[in-house]
């Protein structure tokens, strides 16, 4: 199995950090993004830039899809299911499929749609862009972390890392990729939603004290959760995030935050919608999330 085509569903920041990277290895035709027909017809002829750079990056409609080596997934939650009925066309029997999307959830609906053999488990930490318009900027590319759950999946994680050393694309293989995916979704549960309901940056949302009361809050019942569902998130990552978000900028804003500035539909199904729903399948108290996801769902009929 050797992976020389690629076809990226979604071009938000993620997609656009990815393909760009890809395409300076691969070549420009190896990689395609891939849309419905009107949106095709809307962006074909766009010119893109990356970090001050133009990019002709090559796009194609669905409905001329055929079978890739890989496809990367890297819609918002909300556009997921346009993606997999995007997909279609782009997936054969020895097609990789890795999702970039935030939470615990992309996978378990890709595996509903396609056969899994080839399905691989991924988070995506570290990255910094942000894309206004056609032009994508960042500093710092990230890294992924990579896993898969069967052994069935193996040939194609071993080919993918094969793909990712080639085009440089850095990344770590985790024996516990689950693990990996709830404490990301430790993280996000706690800063991206304090910062959308507080109306503040990294920095202010660990400055006031009562939102600061909050995140932390909404964080441990996210490993309370984890903890029912066979997830071994401890106090360590509790920690280990907190780490992280020290290090963050003070005036940074969370994808969260950005959305609520722009009008946008929010990520919070994925984050206090997942908790809620888990928390109560085990009759668990998660009263922190569910007030974030009022105060959220208020702010977006807001728009």
């Amino acid at each position: 199995m050797e992976i020389k085509s690629v076809a990226i569903v979604g071009m938000g920041a993620l997609g656009l950090l990815y393909g760009e990277q890809i395409v300076k290895s691969c070549g420009r035709e190896d990689v395609r993004f891939v849309m419905d027909a009107e949106r095709y017809e809307r962006h074909k002829n766009d010119v893109y830039t990356v970090n001050g750079m133009q990019q002709k990056f090559v796009l194609q409609s669905a409905a001329d899809a055929e079978p890739v080596d890989l496809v990367i997934v890297a819609t918002k939650f909300s556009g997921l299911e346009q993606a997999l009925t995007e997909m279609q066309g782009l997936v054969g029997a020895e097609t990789a499929i890795f999702s970039v999307l935030n939470g615990i959830s992309s996978e378990d609906r890709i595996k509903e749609r396609f056969d899994d053999a080839n399905l691989l488990y991924c988070v995506a930490l570290g990255m910094d862009a942000v894309r206004e318009g056609t032009s994508l900027t960042y500093q710092h590319s990230g890294m992924l972390k990579i896993g898969c759950l069967e052994d069935k999946q193996r040939p194609a994680l071993a080919a993918v890392t094969r793909f990712l050393d080639r085009v440089g694309l850095r990344y770590t293989v985790e024996d516990d990729i689950q693990h990996a995916l709830w404490a990301k979704l430790l993280l996000n549960v706690g800063i991206n939603q304090t910062c959308m309901v507080y109306e503040t940056s990294y920095g202010g949302a660990l400055a006031d004290a009562k939102a600061r009361e909050d995140m932390f809050a909404a964080m441990h019942e996210v490993i309370a959760v984890a903890q029912r569902e066979g997830i071994n998130l401890t106090e360590a990552d509790f920690e280990g995030c907190v780490q992280v978000l020290r290090g963050l900028a003070h005036e940074g804003l969370p994808s969260m935050r950005q959305d609520a500035l722009a009008k946008r539909p929010s990520e919070v199904e994925l984050f206090a919608g997942t908790i809620i729903r888990l928390a109560a399948k085990h009759g668990l108290a998660v009263p922190v999330n569910r007030r974030y996801y009022e105060r959220i769902k208020q702010i977006e009929a807001g728009y």
